[in-house]
């Protein structure tokens, strides 16, 4: 974490704490703050319809669990359906370490993740929404970058196809580049729409093969909005999840003894005249 990632980690954490009336800024704060920066700010005001819901909730699920069962992505770190930022939910991944570099198998993966929300609404919900739009163009990168750019496809080989200038491989830039042929695009493309197909179909195996903990996490999404990894892997384990950790309450500002208390009222009477 940068210096200045710090710096805002530990402002936000401030703020949630002056909004509590603390004194101290508590691990609390800080994991409120590190989901506001990681998530995106929380939108209570949005009130989705309960089929919505219902719908965010199992496509969150099945993202989490693809996730918990494939061995060389980022552990969940915490799953929610409260709409924050663009998103209506959001699945947390976290790593353990720092990671200068992805190996193939990560990578793809982490494409299976992606498809695992739309997948899940497929199978559950008997439909197809516009929520997953962001989960297939990150997929789609990675895939494309596989084959353009890291040299990890067997088809295409150790060869860059394409310049190293954020454009994408097909449409504005086929015009840009002279030097690969239709016949080499043509075949980029189909390996693409290779690397997709697999991972699509390795997602949907396991939320078939998991279908109660797909259900048992969308149930507790639905009752409390927000789970954390040990309920998550409370689910993924066969238990039950145990029950959200309580929020610790407000600790109410202290008097501060040089400050004079306000005087108390007279309840004396008045002398009787004689």
């Amino acid at each position: 974490m940068s210096g200045a990632d710090l710096a805002n980690l530990v402002n936000e954490a401030a703020l949630f704490a002056a909004r509590g009336n603390k004194r101290l800024v508590d691990m609390d704060d800080f994991e409120r703050a590190k989901d506001k920066i990681i998530m995106g700010a929380e939108r209570r005001s949005l009130v989705m319809p309960e089929h919505e819901r219902r719908n965010t909730a199992y496509h969150e699920s099945g993202h989490a669990v693809v996730a918990r069962l494939l061995p060389k992505t980022d552990p969940v770190h915490k799953v929610t359906i409260i709409p924050r930022g663009r998103a209506l939910g959001v699945t947390m991944q976290l790593p353990t370490e720092d990671r200068y570099s992805l190996d193939r198998e990560g990578i793809l993966q982490n494409i299976s993740v992606l498809f695992g929300g739309r997948i899940a609404e497929e199978i559950f919900m008997n439909q197809m929404t516009t929520g997953a739009s962001n989960d297939f163009e990150r997929a789609t990168e990675m895939a494309r970058r596989m084959v353009t750019q890291w040299g990890m496809s067997d088809a295409l080989g150790t060869m860059v196809y394409g310049d190293n200038d954020g454009e994408v491989f097909l449409g504005r830039s086929i015009t840009t580049h002279k030097n690969v042929s239709e016949a080499t695009m043509l075949k980029v493309d189909m390996e693409i729409r290779r690397i997709i197909d697999e991972q699509y179909g390795l997602a949907r195996r396991l939320i078939e093969e998991n279908r109660d903990k797909v259900e048992t996490m969308a149930k507790a999404l639905l009752e409390w909005e927000t789970i954390d990894a040990e309920q998550v892997n409370d689910i993924m384990e066969g238990r039950a999840p145990r029950p959200p950790k309580p929020s610790p309450a407000p600790i109410p500002p202290s008097t501060d003894s040089n400050t004079p208390s306000a005087p108390a009222p007279n309840t004396s009477k008045p002398a009787e005249e004689a």
